[in-house]
């Protein structure tokens, strides 16, 4: 386990009175989170996601149903910059729930709780495509970044229910020692995977990237947001050919079409990543995770 994760263990060995009381209903707005969230709370709360695994977290129909579910949540935990802009406002709003509203103790922004990538140094806007003017908000692909998210889930439901924070602190240290062994492997098994150069769909794998030391030599979208065309499909080929790619990485809420033609062409191997783990079929943050690297394994595997 590296050092990084026995610190963040090491803060959270804490033990806490605890009593009885009703569950918390938390909401997330995407599953890898609510995965999280379930493992943290354990047994003291109630979990549900907005988005599925199988939705772009960008686009989700605000519908009055996921209003209903805000409308009785505690805690309300969200990816934070901007990656819910277009819907989790009006779902807010339509909840009339102020305990879940911005800047109210039920409501969580998982992105001050990590390090935060491709912040832009210049003024950006639409013209750039789907740009992030805070910065990168796919970050749940990193274990660490998870790590950073379940300790300050565990932070924020000792806050809202304090006669459960030794659970919390005990559910988030478990958690992260998984974590970390699985990380450890993970790390080992794709250790030859460092510096290989790979083709992603949209920048939803730049975290995942920075983790592992995969180098992104291009995107099948243009621009973020902006669907490719033939002469930009056709230039990721020849850099794909140029460049020796081995995996082009896709979001399975993204059309494949595209993805699919580069990698017969090329003949990498197209690696499908989920939107997040299938909370209904019981899957977890690790369980999700591990079937993304395995899929690399098979590429670069030592």
């Amino acid at each position: 386990m590296s050092r990084w994760f026995a610190v963040l263990i090491a803060t959270l060995a804490l033990a806490l009175p605890r009593a009885a009381h009703a569950a918390l209903s938390i909401v997330t707005t995407t599953s890898d989170l609510a995965a999280i969230a379930k493992e943290v709370g354990g047994a003291d709360v109630q979990v549900t996601s907005l988005a599925l695994h199988t939705q772009d977290p960008h686009f989700v129909d605000a519908k009055p149903h996921l209003a209903l579910k805000l409308a009785k949540a505690d805690l309300l935990i969200a990816i934070g910059l901007e990656l819910e802009l277009g819907w989790l406002p009006t779902l807010q709003t339509g909840s009339r729930n102020g305990k879940i509203q911005p800047g109210a103790a039920g409501y969580l922004d998982c992105s001050t709780l990590v390090r935060v990538l491709e912040v832009p140094t210049e003024k950006v806007d639409r013209s750039q495509g789907d740009v992030h003017p805070n910065g990168n908000p796919h970050y749940m692909l990193d274990p660490r970044q998870a790590a950073r998210v379940s300790k300050g889930i565990a932070d924020r439901l000792t806050q809202l229910d304090p006669a459960h924070a030794d659970s919390y602190r005990k559910n988030a240290l478990a958690f992260i020692k998984r974590l970390g062994k699985a990380t450890k492997g993970w790390e080992a098994a794709l250790a030859k995977a460092k510096g290989a150069k790979v083709i992603a769909y949209h920048k939803t794998i730049v975290y995942f990237a920075d983790w592992l030391g995969l180098e992104v030599v291009e995107y099948v979208e243009p621009r973020p947001g902006i669907p490719p065309n033939p002469h930009h499909v056709t230039h990721v080929i020849d850099v794909a050919k140029s460049r020796g790619v081995k995996a082009i990485l896709h979001e399975v809420y993204y059309p494949a079409k595209n993805s699919e033609l580069i990698a017969k062409q090329t003949g990498a191997t197209l690696v499908k990543i989920p939107g997040g783990p299938d909370l209904k079929g019981g899957k977890t943050y690790v369980q999700h995770l591990d079937a993304v690297v395995k899929q690399l394994v098979k590429i670069y595997g030592n």
